[in-house]
């Protein structure tokens, strides 16, 4: 790491700007040791704009330290981080705050992440009728679901019913939970004992509907359910062919069962944006005889259906690479480790969707020879010339005034340190330079000082 030492930044050229900039680069400097983490949080109640730690990564020292903060602001952002560690993410079932406890609530088991055992009992014997209603999405054992069933709210009686308690629960409870006063209450019963479960005679489920009575019936979901359910027989379903709803053509479309005659002579619809993903796909997408059968396939939406797959066989990946449509290539990319590095720079080079930059990411983007783009006049592949891994310095200073790449080279770590000197003080680039991960922690530390920062409770490097 750079130490630019305690002389190299005079005092006198430290503006209020430069050193909010400073401040602004370092939240987002991914060499942040945790004293100079602690510090910029001490210093983040300048203002109201905590994206950085919604959007940074932070390690399981840095979210105990969030979780800790004395600022509300500072917890709330991390509700929304989708890459935290659990575990001392948690913490905040127990948080002071009722607001940030509801938070936590619902989105604990968000994001893929996992809810640490003991966690949902901490939060059903919550305080706040709220967050005890919450706590029953995230796999409450019996006991402690069959007292919430018995809750004083009725917001928590209702949620916390589910069929397998239903079976659990003692005669005379079922019977107070029959004769409930509250509506939402008495619903959750009526949905439990309308899928089967013991129930009243009133209360009888009807019988289910005939294949046929599903095709034929007024409801659009229902015959569209039915056109891509298999236990329909196919020529049954083909009746759909001319159902005057697209989504229900689209729907028959798709089904597994047909053969790419049957498929081509159906008149769906392809529609703009995202897809229903076909239930054969989803759950057997990643079996190589039905990826290749997808990829091949003469409908678009099954080809661009099987490129989400994050893995898929080297045949498959070179197929779905060459096809003639965009956007099955786009989701190749977005999806499969396995994209091959030309398509996957092509895709950050001229798609102008929202995700754009996150190809970059792509463990098939960065590779030598991308230096060659730095002289291309479309912006994006200058800037993709930055991920070489086999360039030096030259190619750094080469773009660091490009007007649209610039900022990304002056945080490039390969930035010669006399350079990355100058620019912590040039107005416009010391937000950059601030954010190189070159700055030792020393460094940081110093940039810190000359801003204004105490170093109060900040622990030692």
């Amino acid at each position: 790491m750079t130490d630019l030492g305690g002389d190299l930044i005079p005092r006198d050229r430290v503006t209020d700007k430069i050193a909010e900039a400073w401040i602004g680069g370092l939240k987002w400097n991914s060499a942040l040791t945790m004293p100079v983490f602690e510090r910029l949080l001490a210093a983040d109640d300048r203002d109201d704009l905590n994206y950085w730690l919604s959007s940074r990564p932070l390690d399981r020292e840095m979210t105990a330290a969030v979780v800790a903060s004395p600022l509300i602001k500072h917890r709330l952002a991390l509700i929304e981080h989708g890459r935290l560690d659990v575990d001392a993410f948690a913490g905040l079932a127990r948080d002071p705050s009722p607001r940030i406890r509801f938070q936590y609530a619902v989105m604990a088991g968000e994001y893929g992440r996992r809810v640490p055992d003991g966690v949902p009992e901490i939060l059903a014997g919550d305080s706040e009728a709220r967050v005890r209603a919450m706590s029953t999405l995230w796999g409450l054992p019996l006991h402690v679901r069959a007292r919430l069933a018995e809750d004083e709210d009725a917001r928590v009686r209702g949620r916390a019913l589910t069929p397998e308690l239903w079976a659990h629960l003692s005669a005379a409870v079922r019977e107070t939970l029959l004769a409930d006063p509250e509506p939402e209450v008495r619903e959750a019963v009526a949905a439990i004992l309308s899928d089967g479960a013991e129930n009243l005679p009133e209360l009888e489920p009807e019988p289910p509907l005939t294949p046929e009575e599903r095709v034929g019936s007024a409801d659009r979901f229902v015959r569209r359910d039915a056109a891509l359910d298999p236990d329909v027989p196919t020529a049954l379903a083909l009746r759909l062919a001319e159902d005057p709803d697209d989504e229900v053509v689209l729907a028959l479309s798709m089904r597994e069962d047909l053969t790419e005659e049957q498929r081509a002579a159906i008149a769906y619809v392809v529609p703009h944006g995202y897809h229903m993903l076909p239930p054969w796909i989803e759950e057997r997408g990643h079996e190589p005889a039905v990826a290749r059968r997808a990829a091949a396939s003469g409908h678009v939406l099954l080809r661009r259906s099987i490129a989400m797959q994050r893995d898929l066989p080297a045949d498959v990946v070179d197929l779905l690479a060459r096809d003639e449509d965009f956007f099955v290539k786009l989701t190749l990319c977005q999806s499969c480790d396995r994209a091959p590095h030309e398509l996957v720079v092509e895709m950050y080079a001229y798609w102008h969707g929202l995700t754009w930059s996150f190809l970059r990411h792509h463990p098939n983007f960065a590779k030598p020879g991308l230096a060659r783009y730095a002289d291309h006049p479309n912006e994006r592949l200058r800037g993709a010339a930055l991920h070489d891994p086999d360039a030096g310095p030259e190619l750094v200073m080469k773009l660091i005034d490009d007007p649209h790449v610039g900022g990304s080279a002056v945080k490039d770590p390969r930035l010669p340190t006399e350079e990355l000197v100058r620019r912590l003080t040039v107005p416009g680039s010391a937000w950059y330079a601030a954010a190189n991960p070159a700055l030792s922690p020393e460094t940081m530390h110093r940039l810190l000082d000359l801003a204004g920062v105490a170093r109060t409770g900040a622990k030692a490097d």
